[in-house]
């Protein structure tokens, strides 16, 4: 949710900062702010509700100065409503002390509690749980003359996730950050050292990255970068090197970040696959560190994700189940460790998260390390938690996805996960190297499949702006279709604020069909007619049954199919593909859909109401 971004260097603090959380708003935001100190050793703070833009003007009319350190936040509200005086940073120390914070500080009525009863003199300027950290690290530092000392005698007290930075004006040159349960990452300069939520905040100054782990504290200065847990124990660090630059985050032209990450889907898969098809076959070393033999002795895997990233896991279980011919099960990552999963050492759990701080799958993957799980993550974010906690990670290659409604991730995580399916099946003995062969050469075609169906942007944006004033769109498919309806549909809820349902087509006489009247408008996904076991005659079935009671249908069918042609309004059409490589090609029309028909009611694309692109509280 909320971005973060600290700043040590030369003086030019405000400008680093500003641009760390221009390519952090796709986080999702409703307020900003940043604290600087000044050449001469003096504090300022700078916080207003809304847009990052308000917060640039206010700075603009009062000139603040530049200075070598500085932290920078943007607000997504969790306690207290989004004004400017619930917006970060807040102060401690009688004002010599600026902090900002991520994530939820559980316990903070208890904590506020105490310190009110220590220090009855005590003055809150909002009604947030972060400020009660700032006032307890101010109270520690008047107590400890050390910045970092001070921030760790604090965070151990502190319950939920969180991660804070502070800097305080009798420390110029140095800022502290701490994590838990909460994302952050450091950026390593010449002369100069950045913190930031995700990379993204500090990517247009360099390239070097380190990754900061669970419970520990960071100190940051021009020229050095401490990390310790928080017992002030140093700790060893790995570097890694960001593989995109800057331009990656801009919109480059396009009319949106959404508009630009559908036309990168092509890339982002054929960026997944580079590398790990050879002759057919498909390498995977970075299942090694599963540990030998674990691909042959596992008996069940279990999905978790969440949202987009639960339907990619879906896919993943009709391949896997066919291909490797194992116990697949797919579960919400937020409910399940809130029962009793059977789960044991021969159990592989595969976690799926784009940003790869999603804290409800982050909490179900330790929970299924603890009941003795093998754990495998695919993710697109280099230095996140979620890989880190686990003891493999299948990275996509998607670039920086910043429209908070996922596209280009979600293709580069089905891509991912086919290539896991196809390798667990070849090394379990399920399918010879021809058949892998075949079925990779269908995966590389992808790309260039999808290429064209992009291609009908046009149309399908002409399609939206007659629907302009649609309420209500169902979405409709069976076996692999099912999850695009359930994606089409979630696309539409976030982008166009429309009523909008996901049904397997077969689920349609078991109640759903009652919400059908003239006029519904009901895309179908329309599976290939080739094939001895295909559905087609089925939804076909379907198609004749809604359209029988009124239903406007507008169909994703593949090219050549004609018998869907009588019972369609309107036919969108998608290259020849076998059945569990059409859900890749048949969800680009979906996400146009979306993608126009907001557009078209004047809604902002790429940041929704009420979302984020990286939920990291639970």
């Amino acid at each position: 949710m909320c971005g973060i971004v600290g700043y040590v260097g030369a003086d030019q603090s405000v400008e680093v900062l500003l641009g760390g959380l221009r390519r952090l708003e796709y986080r999702g935001y409703d307020s900003a702010g940043l604290a600087v100190i000044d050449p001469h050793g003096d504090l300022h703070t700078r916080k207003r509700a809304g847009k990052l833009q308000v917060l640039i003007d206010d700075l603009d009319e009062s000139n603040l100065q530049n200075g070598s350190t500085g932290i920078g936040h943007t607000r997504w509200a969790t306690h207290g409503g989004p004004n400017d005086e619930n917006a970060h940073p807040h102060l401690g120390d009688d004002g010599k002390l600026a902090l900002i914070h991520n994530g939820i500080i559980e316990n903070f009525s208890e904590l506020k509690a105490e310190l009110l009863a220590e220090h009855p003199e005590t003055v809150f300027a909002s009604e947030t749980d972060s400020e009660v950290a700032a006032l307890l690290v101010g109270y520690q530092y008047q107590q400890t003359h050390d910045l970092s000392l001070a921030l760790r005698n604090v965070v151990g007290r502190l319950h939920g996730a969180f991660t804070l930075l502070v800097l305080h004006e009798d420390e110029p040159g140095v800022v502290v950050g701490a994590r838990r349960n909460s994302p952050l990452v450091i950026g390593l300069g010449d002369g100069e050292n950045f913190l930031g939520s995700d990379v993204a905040a500090f990517v247009e100054y360099t390239h070097r990255a380190m990754e900061i782990g669970q419970d520990q504290v960071v100190t940051i200065r021009k020229d050095s970068v401490t990390v310790t847990d928080f017992d002030g124990v140093p700790v060893e660090t790995r570097e890694f090197e960001v593989a995109w630059d800057a331009s990656a985050a801009e919109k480059g032209g396009w009319s949106s970040f959404m508009a630009k990450e559908i036309s990168e889907q092509p890339a982002a898969i054929a960026n997944t696959l580079i590398g790990r098809i050879s002759d057919g076959a498909v390498k995977l070393p970075e299942l090694d560190a599963l540990g030998p033999d674990i691909l042959t002795d596992i008996t069940r895997v279990v999905f978790l994700g969440c949202g987009t990233a639960a339907y990619a896991a879906m896919l993943g279980q009709y391949a896997i189940e066919k291909w490797a011919h194992i116990p697949v099960t797919v579960e919400l990552s937020h409910e399940f460790r809130y029962r009793d999963p059977v789960i044991d050492n021969r159990t592989l759990v595969v976690s799926i998260s784009q940003s790869g701080e999603t804290m409800d799958t982050l909490m179900a993957v330790k929970y299924a390390k603890e009941l003795g799980a093998r754990t495998l993550s695919i993710c697109n974010t280099q230095g996140s938690t979620i890989p880190r906690e686990s003891d493999a990670v299948l990275y996509t290659h998607a670039g920086p996805e910043v429209a908070v409604a996922s596209t280009k991730a979600f293709v580069a995580q089905i891509a991912a996960i086919y290539l896991f399916g196809l390798h667990l099946a070849s090394v379990r003995g399920e399918l010879d190297a021809a058949a892998v062969a075949g079925l990779t050469a269908e995966l590389a075609a992808l790309p260039a499949q999808l290429e064209t169906v992009i291609e009908q942007k046009d149309s399908i944006s002409q399609l939206a702006g007659w629907m302009v004033d649609t309420r209500s769109v169902i979405f409709l498919g069976r076996h692999a279709g099912y999850p695009i309806a359930l994606e089409g549909a979630l696309k539409l809820k976030e982008l166009a604020y429309i009523h909008a349902e996901g049904f397997a087509a077969g689920e349609l006489k078991h109640g759903p069909i009652a919400l059908i009247e003239p006029g519904q408008p009901v895309f179908v996904v329309v599976p290939s007619p080739r094939g001895e076991n295909s559905l087609h005659p089925k939804v076909i079935s379907n198609i004749q049954e809604i359209r029988a009671r009124g239903a406007r249908i507008l169909a994703i069918a593949e090219e050549g199919d004609v018998s869907v042609l009588p019972f369609a309004d309107t036919v969108i059409r998608i290259p020849l593909a076998s059945t569990l490589f059409e859900p890749v090609l048949a969800v680009a029309p979906l996400q146009i859909f979306a993608m126009e028909l907001a557009a078209a009611k004047g809604l902002d694309v790429d940041q929704p109401r009420n979302l984020a692109k990286s939920v990291t509280v639970e």
